[in-house]
């Protein structure tokens, strides 16, 4: 009877050091681990939308916090919707978007905004590759002098982005190989 209760005595304290060590390690720096929930429109609730994406953020940014999101699978020809929504204006004068696109790419629809001040604003824009491959819808995001440079992939097809092959690979008196490109 006696060993009995020694090996559940030791057995508890074993499991409650577990658990104990375990919520220690999960909450090491006093937080708690946060959550990422992805927000579909009614459209995504079908299949049709992508989750959507927080563009990153530098510390001397504008200030505006952007998500973006596309409707849709990109294809060769056909408009791609991209759904962007600005939170964070503070500026009472507001702030200003402008929006380009790389060579590959075609954008449908005004390419500059006005972002009203404390609160958050959505808008949709269109662009249609003209191929398969990777390109760049390029926000730029303005305000109170500061700005952001943001660039979202429009990825068409299946087919992965492969650098260009116009380089010449030289070696360097130390062992490094480096391509040598020519100057445009």
């Amino acid at each position: 009877m006696i060993l009995n209760t020694r090996l559940s005595l030791a057995a508890a304290l074993t499991a409650g050091l577990a658990l104990s060590a375990l919520s220690a390690c999960a909450l090491a720096d006093g937080m708690p681990p946060t959550r990422t929930t992805a927000k579909l429109s009614p459209a995504g609730l079908k299949g049709s939308a992508t989750p959507w994406v927080t563009a990153s953020r530098k510390p001397n940014d504008s200030g505006v916090k952007l998500q973006y999101r596309l409707d849709g699978a990109p294809q060769a020809g056909k408009p791609t919707v991209v759904v962007l929504q600005f939170d964070g204006v503070s500026d009472p004068a507001g702030a200003s978007v402008t929006l380009t696109v790389d060579a590959g790419l075609t954008l449908s629809g005004s390419a500059s905004l006005s972002l009203p001040p404390g609160q958050r604003s959505d808008t949709s824009v269109t662009v249609i590759s003209q191929g398969d491959g990777l390109a760049y819808l390029n926000v730029f995001i303005k305000q109170a002098g500061r700005t952001s440079a943001i660039s979202i992939p429009i990825q068409t097809g299946a087919a992965a982005p492969a650098m260009k092959a116009n380089g010449e690979i030289k070696s360097l008196p130390g062992g490094d190989n480096i391509i040598s490109l020519p100057a445009k």
